[in-house]
C-alpha cells in the first residue's frame, strides 16, 4: 500500500527557512502526483504545492509562490518542500498526500483529489 511519512516540522522564526520531507513508498503505478497541504486551527485544509511524477510539473498556491519550492528526489523516494521567508500565516500542520493520475496528468490542487495521506508534521512560526 502507499505510505507517506512527513518529517522536518519545527519551530522557526519569521523570515527563516525550513525544509519538509515526505518519504514515499508502495506506489503500484509510476504515474502519480504528490502534494503538500496544510491546515491551521480553525481553517480549512489548503493546497500548498504539488508535483507530478510524469513530467515534474508543479503547482504553488498564490500565498507561497516565490517563497516555497517543491522537488522530487526519485532516487531517494522523497519529496521535499523548501520553505523560505516564513510568515506567521505559514504556521500549520503540513500534510503530504498522493494520488494516481490514471493517465490524466492535470494537477489537482484540492484535498478531495488525493487518496493517500501522511500523518502530518507541525510547523510553528515565531516572531
Amino acid at each position: 500500500e502507499v505510505r507517506l511519512v512527513e518529517s522536518g516540522g519545527a519551530l522557526v522564526q519569521a523570515g527563516g527557512s525550513l525544509r519538509l520531507s515526505c518519504a514515499y513508498s508502495g506506489f503500484s503505478c509510476e504515474e502519480y502526483h504528490i502534494g503538500w497541504f496544510r491546515q491551521a486551527p480553525g481553517k480549512e485544509r489548503e493546497g500548498v504545492s504539488c508535483i507530478s511524477s510524469v513530467d515534474d510539473s508543479t503547482y504553488y498556491g498564490e500565498s507561497v509562490k516565490g517563497r516555497f519550492a517543491i522537488s522530487d528526489d526519485n532516487a531517494g523516494n522523497k519529496v521535499y518542500l523548501q520553505m523560505n521567508s516564513l510568515q506567521a500565516d505559514d504556521a500549520a500542520v503540513y500534510y503530504c498526500a498522493a494520488r494516481y493520475t490514471y493517465s490524466r496528468n492535470t494537477l489537482r490542487t484540492r484535498p478531495y483529489g488525493y487518496d493517500f495521506w501522511g500523518q502530518g508534521t507541525q510547523v510553528t512560526v515565531s516572531s
